[in-house]
């Protein structure tokens, strides 16, 4: 059987660095949908909406009511300093639309480079009601994040240029994100059990690549609003398409 491969960077400095400055296209007038004020949906009692959450058919993870009539999905890469901007901006007013019941919010994946599918996959690791909330905080601390891994060097190419089983255990403690993750509730054992499942990885990877050629999706972050693009990526962008088609 065909051995899985990912891409292998000669140095790690330049590819990292690069993840800090934009990653995604300039803002604009943001389209989308157009709708009346829609009312609050209640979630189940004894829930939150913003606890709700399920991974995907598309392979993302979608955060809120799955019935919600504003669906937003946003296409994200771990090591983009751009999805961090919007991570920061938007945090608290994302979540109070969620809670409504109107809009949910799933993340795919646009994988950029193998620090970037590590993320990704201990993002994953574990219930997915806890996978955004530790994608926002590793996009809280993407420059400590990258730094870390800039400091490993020739530790961190070796990992990556590592065609074996073991390879995304290896970039994940060479760049220290067993440690970043561990501090946040993913013990090392559960991510290296985690970690070792190559399957996922693929399947991660097969989706990115799929669905950005199917959907042109160019860069991150990208926003779809109940199938339709939005132009921008800033929140101010996207919660005046979400007001638009009736959030409030």
């Amino acid at each position: 059987m065909m051995k899985f491969r990912l891409p292998v960077f000669a140095a790690i400095s330049a590819p990292l660095a690069l993840t800090l400055a934009a990653c995604g296209s300039g803002d604009s007038e943001a389209g989308g949908p157009v709708g009346a004020a829609i009312d609050p949906i209640a979630a189940p009692e004894g829930q939150s909406w913003n606890q709700t959450a399920v991974f995907t058919d598309m392979g993302g993870i979608q955060v809120g009511n799955p019935e919600a009539p504003l669906k937003l999905v946003e296409y994200v890469s771990h090591t983009c300093g751009v999805c961090a901007t919007f991570s920061k901006d938007s945090s608290g007013e994302i979540d109070r639309y969620i809670e409504s019941g109107v809009v949910s919010l799933e993340l795919r994946n646009q994988i950029h480079d193998p620090l970037d599918l590590t993320i990704a996959m201990l993002v994953r690791c574990g219930d997915p009601a806890t996978s955004l909330p530790l994608a926002k905080q590793a996009w809280d601390n993407l420059a400590d994040i990258v730094t870390t891994a800039q400091q490993s060097g020739e530790a961190l190419n070796a990992a990556m240029a590592n065609q074996g089983d073991d390879r995304m255990q290896e970039i994940a403690a060479v760049s220290g994100l067993l440690d970043f993750f561990a501090a946040r509730g993913i013990s090392t054992d559960q991510a290296l059990q985690c970690l070792a499942d190559t399957e996922a990885p693929r399947q991660i990877v097969e989706n990115s690549a799929t669905q950005s050629d199917e959907l042109d999706v160019t860069g991150t972050p990208t926003f779809f609003l109940n199938g339709q693009r939005l132009d921008g990526t800033s929140w101010s962008i996207v919660e005046a398409a979400l007001q638009n088609a009736g959030a409030r």
